[in-house]
Formats: C-alpha cells, sequence, structure tokens
C-alpha cells in the first residue's frame, strides 16, 4: 500500500509543477489555472461580491494564455443564469445574451473581436442592400470588442422584440429605423422567442441544487 501511494505521488508531481496557482473543484477537476508564466490557462470560476450596490455575480469559462476564450456564463450569486457571452482574444464576439429574473432573454447583443496581435485585420462584411452578398474590408487594429451584427431588445413582461439595430464595425445603419417600446411594435406582429436551449438545460441540471465551494489547491510558486 504504501508503494501504492508514492507511486501515485509521483504521477502526480510533474502535473503539479507546471501550474504556479490552482484550486480543486468538487468533482476534483483543477480549475483557475496560473501557468508557470503569470497567465491564466484553462476553466475559471471569478466571483465578484456585491459592493457600492452593484450587484454581486459569478462567471465561468475558459482561459488561453491569459485571454477569455469560447462561451462565458454569468450568474447571480443566488445561482441564476445573467448571461451567455462568447469571446475571443479575450474580447466579446458572436452573440452575447442577456436575462432576466425569470430566466427570459431580455436583450440579445452581437460583437465583433479583432486579434489583438495583429496591426490590420480583414472582415467579411455584408451588404446592407443586398443580403447575403459580402466583401472583404481591411480595417486598422484597435484591439478591442465592436457592435457588429443585429441587437434585439425584448420586452420582459411578454417576451416579444420591440426594438431591432443593425450595426456594421461599430456604426449603427442609417436604414434601422429602431422601433420603441409600444403598442405599435406589439400589434405589428412582435416576434417572441422562447429561452434558450442553454437556460433550458441548465434550470433543469440545477433544480434544487445548492453551490458548493472549492478547496484551495495552491502550490505557492
Amino acid at each position: 500500500m504504501r508503494w501504492i501511494l508514492i507511486i501515485s505521488l509521483l504521477i502526480s508531481l510533474p502535473a503539479a509543477a507546471q501550474w504556479k496557482d490552482y484550486i480543486i473543484g468538487v468533482k476534483g477537476d483543477t480549475l483557475n489555472k496560473v501557468d508557470l508564466q503569470g497567465r491564466k490557462q484553462g476553466p475559471w470560476v471569478h466571483r465578484y461580491e456585491t459592493i457600492r450596490g452593484e450587484r454581486g455575480f459569478e462567471e465561468e469559462g475558459e482561459y488561453v494564455d491569459d485571454r477569455k476564450e469560447g462561451m462565458w456564463r454569468k450568474y447571480s450569486l443566488m445561482g441564476d443564469l445573467m448571461a451567455i457571452e462568447n469571446y475571443r482574444w479575450g474580447f466579446l464576439d458572436g452573440k452575447a445574451q442577456y436575462f432576466n429574473n425569470a430566466g427570459n432573454v431580455f436583450r440579445e447583443e452581437s460583437w465583433r473581436a479583432f486579434n489583438p496581435d495583429k496591426v490590420y485585420d480583414t472582415i467579411d462584411v455584408e451588404d446592407v442592400l443586398l443580403p447575403g452578398n459580402f466583401k472583404q474590408v481591411i480595417v486598422k487594429n484597435e484591439g478591442a470588442s465592436v457592435k457588429h451584427g443585429t441587437w434585439n431588445y425584448f420586452d420582459p413582461a411578454s417576451g416579444l422584440i420591440v426594438k431591432t439595430e443593425t450595426y456594421t464595425l461599430g456604426k449603427i445603419e442609417k436604414n434601422n429605423n429602431p422601433s420603441t417600446l409600444g403598442t405599435d411594435t406589439l400589434s405589428m406582429g412582435a416576434k417572441k422567442v422562447p429561452k434558450p436551449k442553454e437556460v433550458l438545460e441548465f434550470e433543469k441540471k440545477n433544480a434544487g441544487k445548492k453551490k458548493v465551494r472549492v478547496r484551495d489547491g495552491s502550490v505557492g510558486y
């Protein structure tokens, strides 16, 4: 038995040695890893407490070389899903959805991230007058995200789309003529959007569960 324990420790040492810091999750998975260069890597969980009236929240997702990458989820401190955001190179990219306390979408955003490692970037821009036709545009890279695509706003009571805006590289299209909240919009056949699949899966998976703390696994380099 003693030799089994020694062998297990020797096997785990190389894995631990590659991280400057980390924590162990309740399922034994390694979270919040910091590599020897001080960069965040892999799955992470951030917690922000309520302060000065600002609502606290938790967010979870993955880092690649200290930059947020892929899908990130944001929860209230009570465990309710608040947002689903997508990142590339550490910046918002693609669709972002924000939810009310009932789990319904109240705003959908669309973003375009630029690769901060490039001075210029080439992107495809859809022709407003000819939907489905795209042209390539070379733009100076500011190393950030810009509004790009369709933004939808929803009536929190009915779940109907009440306002739509379209952006191209941060500039709103002149022919948007966005609607405003009111009976006129609702009477024009506004579309009601069901709860996203991610919300339904989250509610089913976490029904009746309580959040559990994780234990610190810092190796103190």
